[in-house]
């Protein structure tokens, strides 16, 4: 297999990343925003409709204020349980980080500054490239076990189920 070079690295590899991260960041930044104004938009609501006089009709018809008012509590716990889940906000600016940290070592190698001045800059910038995106990875790796750590937290095991027993 043939060796890489700078240019195919930048844009097999580098380009493709940054890519990847910028798409993510954005994608987890839009369903933060949308799971957030849901919460917002309930909570301001529910006031309101519980200032209406229970016999106030809406259209000429008999509405059930308090199930709307039931329900709205409702979407607002879920929302809060999606967005604590899915991590969004977590995700969002985790991923624009790398995207940003990924573009600035571009910019650095690109303009033969510190650290890339020397002639190993392109071996350089593959070492501290490839550290970031393994360092992400971890990261990942990390928050999902954490998450498998939790969940596994709150089944009983077979010592528990014995003793229950």
């Amino acid at each position: 297999m043939a060796r890489m070079n700078d240019e195919q690295y930048l844009a097999e590899r580098l380009e493709d990343q940054i890519a990847w991260y910028d798409r993510k960041s954005g994608w987890n930044q839009k369903w933060f925003k949308r799971w957030q104004l849901t919460q917002i938009v309930a909570a301001a609501v529910i006031p309101f409709l519980a200032g209406i006089d229970p016999k106030t009709p809406l259209f000429g018809m008999e509405v059930k204020w308090m199930l709307i008012i039931g329900l709205l509590g409702m979407l607002i716990a879920i929302a809060t349980a999606v967005i604590a889940l899915f991590k969004f906000q977590e995700n969002w600016v985790q991923y624009r980080m790398t995207a940003e940290q990924l573009h600035h070592e571009r910019f650095l190698f690109l303009t033969g500054v510190e650290p890339y001045h020397d002639t190993n800059a392109f071996e350089l910038l593959v070492q501290r490239i490839e550290n970031l995106i393994s360092r992400e990875n971890s990261l990942w790796a990390q928050s999902a076990q954490e998450k498998s750590n939790k969940s596994s937290d709150n089944k009983p095991n077979e010592a528990t189920r014995i003793e229950g027993n």
